[in-house]
Parts: C-alpha cells; structure tokens; sequence
C-alpha cells in the first residue's frame, strides 16, 4: 500500500522559515518523481515544486523561485521542501505527490498526472 505522508507544517511569521518533508512508504521511491503542490483557501491547487527521478532536474513555480528547494533522498524514502524568507500568501495546505515514471530525468507538473498523494500539511504565514 502506497502512502505519502507530509510533515513539518506550522505558524510562521513573514520572513521565516520551514522545512516540509515527506515520507513515501509502499514503494521503491527512485522509480517516482515528485512534486510538492498547495492550495490555498479558495484557490486551486498549483504545483509549487518538482524533482525528477534521479533529483537532476528540478522544477519551481515563479513565485517561489529563490527561495523554496526542493530535494529528495531515496535511500530514506524521503522528500523534502526547504522554504525561507515566507510571505503571507504562502500560506497554504502542502501536498506531496508521486509519479511513476520510466524516464530518470522526467519533470512532471500537472496534477492529474500523479498517482499518489499525501493528505497534506498546513503552512500558515502571519504578516
């Protein structure tokens, strides 16, 4: 069974910092890409990040550009999302998401493309 489980969520005043991270258990996660989405209250879900399989190519939305890395280690299963100097619309529901994928180097963005989700993790960021 495949579940994807975020952590690392919270309240964090304008100019802080988090780090969410997400474990990936029922699969051999180098066969996966990943990406990190959110949502906000009233708004659709966006991509906000994405790394291939092999981590060699990444992916962030204009926004977030310079200030979020996203990184994966697949010995641990794990993906991470490192995000500095928030603003208050980065507040948000975070999702991690899994796309199996025959191509190593492999960048998925779409949604609809991805197999696999966790059930999200809430970033609040006060002004």
């Amino acid at each position: 069974q495949v579940q994807l489980v975020e952590s690392g969520g919270g309240l964090v005043q304008a100019g802080g910092s988090l780090r969410l991270s997400c474990i990936v258990h029922g699969v051999t996660l180098s066969n996966y890409a990943l990406g990190w989405f959110r949502q906000a209250p009233g708004k659709e879900r966006e991509i906000v990040a994405a790394i291939s399989r092999d981590g060699g190519k990444l992916y962030y939305t204009h926004s977030v550009k310079d200030r979020f890395i996203i990184s994966r280690r697949n010995a641990g299963n794990t993906v991470t999302l490192q995000m500095r100097n928030l603003k208050s619309e980065d507040t948000a529901i975070y999702y991690c998401a899994a796309d199996f994928q025959f191509i190593e180097s492999a960048i998925v963005v779409e949604s609809s493309q991805y197999q696999y989700w966790g059930l999200g993790t809430q970033v609040t960021v006060s002004s």
